[in-house]
């Protein structure tokens, strides 16, 4: 998951030396060596496996979440390439005592650079935990708009297809523009996104804007209704004969 601008410097593929531990423990918990298990060789299993853990231990300690990105698609019906973590988004004040329930659950939890998310690891894999989504917090309305889906045989709230479509839109800048990650998922969950209500709260930017052309010339969307003429506009209606 990316905000503007955002180059993902920190590669989660690296070690953990520019990350410090969300409690300001001395000690760096190395990577993979949380939740210990024989990990799937696929690594799009493996991502799964990860965002089943981190759900469950969020649904069982009741903090409201949701989950995001790449593996929120796949459970909306997107197909399974899924990308190189696993996003969940929490509100901004429930993000300490989330970082707690995890680190009690035995996963390391950082606090990065970036003052948007904290990052874990789970069974390898790294799992933002977002309360900014486009520089906007994350709200009790948004989380109550997920739905609960299965991942994998295990039920989590997801965040509704409009949503995630919405958070990737906003996102766009004049460095952060990719196009080419975003139309797949656009066409993948077309019948499930509100595409008016994502004209009426980004189609003014010129990168949605842009985007949303595309997807017009492509088919995947039509274009928006002609917005109704005014009746001082409507064309007169026939003259009255004059019977004088």
């Amino acid at each position: 998951m990316t905000q503007p601008a955002d180059d993902r410097a920190l590669d989660p593929r690296a070690g953990v030396s520019e990350l410090r531990p969300a409690t300001g423990d001395s000690g760096l918990v190395p990577r993979n060596r949380s939740l210990r298990e024989d990990l799937p060789l696929d690594r799009n299993q493996a991502i799964l496996q990860a965002a089943k853990q981190v759900g469950a231990i969020l649904k069982r300690n009741e903090h409201p979440f949701a989950l995001a990105g790449s593996v929120a698609v796949y459970a909306h019906g997107g197909t399974q390439n899924l990308q190189h973590d696993v996003d969940f988004c929490v509100r901004p004040e429930d993000a300490p005592a989330v970082a707690e329930t995890l680190q009690e659950a035995g996963l390391p939890v950082y606090t990065p650079p970036e003052d948007w998310l904290l990052k874990a690891d789970c069974l390898g894999q790294p799992v933002d935990l977002i309360f900014e989504l486009a520089h906007q917090p994350v709200t009790t309305e948004l989380l109550g708009r997920a739905e609960e889906l299965s991942v994998d045989s295990v039920l989590m709230p997801v965040l509704s297809p409009t949503d995630l479509l919405h958070g990737l839109l906003a996102a766009f800048s004049e460095h952060h523009c990719d196009f080419g990650a975003v139309l797949p998922i656009a066409r993948t969950l077309r019948e499930k996104i509100d595409w008016e209500e994502l004209r009426r709260e980004c189609g003014d930017a010129p990168m949605p804007a842009a985007f949303f052309f595309v997807l017009e010339r492509l088919e995947i969307i039509s274009p928006p209704e002609d917005p109704p003429e005014d009746a001082a506009e409507a064309p007169a209606g026939p003259a009255k004969e004059d019977h004088r």
